[in-house]
């Protein structure tokens, strides 16, 4: 990502250092996660010491130092999604993508994580696809729905 962006995001908050989650968050939506370059200009631009944003990022899981896909996949495993068949149907979609919970595939296309909670038990099974729920997944259901992301 580049400075001039970065710096466009941060003038949107009127370099406040009181917006630094709201920037981070801002910059990681585009870019699908935060480069140590970025949190470095963050630091710099917003006057706040750069181990205070690196506690921030590493302590909210919703922040990523890696790269993430394009795509991002939630599995719900919560107990009511969990007793629905959640396990089949993140084993389904681990084999469909061939990789595991907590991996991005090698063409940084799709990352999958699993979850306590989307808050739509009665849906259960859920998988959130870039933010959109499908309730009552089944693992004969999964491919359809990967498909319209690829």
């Amino acid at each position: 990502m580049e400075n001039e962006r970065i710096d466009q995001i941060i003038d949107k908050h009127q370099s406040e250092a009181s917006s630094l989650i709201q920037v981070l968050l801002e910059i990681q939506s585009e870019n699908h996660w935060l480069p140590k370059e970025a949190l470095e200009r963050v630091s710099e631009k917003l006057q706040v010491p750069l181990t205070r944003v690196q506690h921030i990022v590493t302590f909210y899981k919703a922040f990523s130092l890696v790269p993430k896909g394009r795509h991002e996949i939630h599995i719900c495993v919560g107990t009511a999604c969990h007793v629905r068949g959640a396990t089949r149907v993140l084993d389904n979609v681990q084999d469909l993508l061939g990789i595991k919970s907590g991996e991005t595939d090698l063409d940084l296309k799709f990352s999958l994580e699993t979850v306590n909670c989307v808050g739509c038990c009665a849906l259960g099974p859920v998988m959130d696809v870039d933010g959109k729920i499908y309730g009552n997944m089944a693992p004969s259901k999964t491919a359809d729905v990967i498909k319209n992301y690829e």
